[in-house]
């Protein structure tokens, strides 16, 4: 065929003007080359691996049911969910919304994308994706720039999609990737976000809502433009009327939904923000990387249990000081005994307003919490319960003038009355007389950690002059619990991927740390302090326990550790000075001195009664060969503490400067 161009039959300029026929013709062969082009794009062009925010999603922790949400990890607040968890009205709402044809067209619409064109040559503004199948390619495979040739590459994906992948999963990939606001990635992490619920109980009116937000989420948030928000809600509904998705009635019956308030971080807040900050500790010891925690949307099931957190914190409220709290610090933990499973644990009020957890980074000094680790050395070496010792104030031990609680001198008692009684001059003679050593290596035995800040080898070892973690005494008395058999705490079950591929499953790490006989012995021992001694205000629990109390001699820490055969739990008081410093618990709940069988005691006492009820009652396995003990001379209820002569004085370096935080007054003590 030949072209007559420039045009023979013409003179001068008109030459070059072309014939229709010419014209038609170029343009029937540009289309024709386009569309070929287009096509072969379409087929050469493979799906690309989604970009790292479409895969983006959050860690979930649950409690230890596996399936109640306890809080969330992570960079990205985004949860995958299938499109059968989507309702059909929110689904229908998307579209009326952003795509009305999206079951009918091929990936985009031909209008969309020659205005898309016309904006960018002639200057106007860059126009966006137009078609759902388009905005999903731009946000899982393409930046976010705005040019004619980022416009190409996703026309051709999205072509590339409608032949590849059906429309309902681009839909659902699409409902979990686009963004709505609030940090919010996806339908799930959004209806949680304004409304409390997952995407499967989202009403007509709340998918409304959040398929308004997709045109402009910041735009039109319920926070700073409600009157635009409500009007592109008014949009939506009457586009689904419009489609036939909605009846006029079902329409006229429609109210604009209540919108939660907006957190005002996405930092963890309250009590169980020590709980996942706990968590996430522990995953980075089972080679779990920040960047899985962050982006990998993993599902940790932890050891946590919902209603006995609920008990241990109601504790805390209910029976703690409500006076003299500016600096205080309670930290409370439990331990199934024979699991180390963490169960509850009380970091502080707010971990929002105050980090440190109360319970496994801040410490105090261990007073008379660890007599039980002599207790146990001595009972290791062959000496008995029923063995007798000089109990007298005021002697000279090894170098050490020791005194007891109130001057008081105890003649010669047995080995049980002086640990009912905690007596000061009997257990540093016992320590004296078994060797310092073993009773230190007792106590890492049944659980505390050798970098324990002090945890000096002298003979005021015995009256606690080391200052261990809340968790630390828990742990130690769990294994006296579980009869000699020690447990590394954990507060993890099970890690999954997001594909459901287990990354990481817990199994109990345990060791015999002392025979079964030495521990029945030792909980006899506590169990007869709570009976007949210094931890008589856990008689309240109503079931056989066993426990210690400890107080320092210048009344900055005070505890009681105590534990059922299912359950230890501790709980530990200390306070700081204006500089972080710790100072006296003096003058906390308008006591001059507050004792490890005051506020310690009848904290621990509500914690334990909540987190066990319901609970088999059990008793202490009856030690072998112990002689009834006689009946203790009475002694005052406060802990005994040692005589100001030489011992270190520890300072809590992990304790920083707190943010009072005032506590709920109390309920009276039965």
């Amino acid at each position: 065929m030949r072209i007559n161009f420039p045009r023979r039959v013409r003179t001068g300029w008109r030459r070059w003007i072309p014939s229709w026929r010419l014209v038609i013709g170029a343009v029937f062969a540009t289309a024709v080359v386009s569309v070929g082009a287009f096509a072969l794009a379409v087929v050469l062009t493979p799906i690309p691996e989604p970009n790292d925010i479409a895969r983006a999603q959050t860690s979930i922790v649950f409690w230890n049911d596996g399936t109640t949400e306890l809080g969330r990890l992570g960079d990205v607040n985004r949860v995958d969910v299938t499109l059968s968890d989507v309702p059909l009205h929110v689904q229908r709402a998307v579209l009326a919304a952003e795509d009305r044809e999206f079951y009918n067209h091929g990936g985009f619409s031909p209008t969309g994308v020659a205005r898309a064109v016309w904006n960018n040559v002639s200057g106007g503004s860059t126009q966006g994706a137009s078609t759902i199948t388009q905005q999903y390619a731009k946000n899982a495979f393409l930046s976010q720039e705005r040019s004619l040739l980022r416009k190409a590459k996703e026309l051709v994906l999205s072509v590339k999609l409608e032949t590849t992948v059906s429309k309902d999963q681009i839909l659902g990939d699409y409902l979990n990737t686009v963004y709505f606001g609030r940090g919010a990635y996806g339908i799930e992490s959004a209806a949680r976000a304004y409304f409390g619920v997952p995407a499967s109980k989202l009403t007509v009116a709340q998918g409304a809502m959040l398929a308004a937000l997709l045109k402009s989420p910041e735009g039109m948030s319920p926070d700073r433009a409600p009157e635009r928000l409500r009007a592109r809600w008014n949009y939506v509904l009457d586009g689904m009327v419009t489609v036939g998705w909605l009846t006029p009635a079902q329409r006229a019956r429609q109210r604009f939904p209540q919108v939660n308030e907006r957190s005002s971080s996405g930092q963890p807040s309250g009590t169980t923000g020590y709980l996942l900050d706990a968590v996430r500790q522990e995953l980075t010891q089972h080679d779990i990387t920040e960047a899985q925690l962050g982006i990998g949307g993993l599902r940790i099931v932890s050891t946590f249990d919902q209603t006995m957190q609920a008990a241990a914190v109601q504790a805390v409220q209910d029976q703690g000081p409500t006076e003299g709290t500016a600096g205080l610090r309670i930290g409370l933990v439990s331990v199934r005994p024979g699991t180390g499973e963490v169960v509850a644990l009380y970091g502080g009020a707010d971990y929002r307003t105050s980090p440190l957890n109360n319970a496994t980074q801040a410490i105090g000094q261990a007073g008379s919490t660890f007599k039980p680790f002599a207790l146990a050395a001595a009972l290791r070496s062959g000496i008995t319960l029923d063995s007798i010792w000089n109990g007298d104030n005021a002697r000279d031990i090894g170098g050490y003038t020791v005194v007891n609680y109130g001057d008081k001198s105890w003649g010669d008692i047995s080995l049980l009355t002086a640990t009912e009684n905690s007596v000061n001059s009997v257990y540093v003679d016992v320590e004296n007389t078994v060797g310092v050593d073993p009773v230190a290596e007792a106590a890492i035995a049944a659980g505390i950690p050798v970098d324990t800040a002090g945890l000096t080898r002298n003979l005021t070892f015995v009256l606690g002059t080391s200052s261990p973690h809340a968790l630390d005494l828990a742990h130690s008395y769990a294994t006296f619990a579980a009869r000699g058999m020690e447990a590394t705490p954990s507060t993890i079950t099970r890690v999954e991927g997001p594909g459901g591929s287990v990354l990481y499953q817990a199994e109990t790490r345990s060791r015999v740390a002392f025979e079964p006989g030495v521990a029945d012995s030792v909980n006899y021992a506590l169990s007869k302090v709570v009976t007949d001694g210094t931890g008589a205000a856990a008689q309240a629990l109503g079931r056989p326990a066993a426990g210690k109390t400890g107080t320092t001699n210048d009344n900055r820490s005070a505890w009681f550790v105590g534990y059922t055969p299912q359950l230890a739990t501790a709980v530990m008081m200390v306070k700081d000075g204006p500089e972080g410093q710790p100072i006296s618990l003096s003058g906390t709940g308008g006591l001059d001195t507050v004792t490890g069988g005051s506020f310690p005691a009848r904290i621990w006492t509500a914690a334990m009664a909540g987190e066990l009820q319901g609970s088999e009652v059990l008793n202490f396995v009856d030690p072998v060969n112990v002689s009834p003990s006689p009946t203790p001379t009475p002694s005052p209820t406060p802990t005994p503490s040692p005589t100001p002569t030489p011992s270190p004085t520890l300072t809590p370096s992990l304790t920083p400067t707190p943010t009072p935080t005032p506590s709920p007054t109390p309920t009276p003590t039965p």
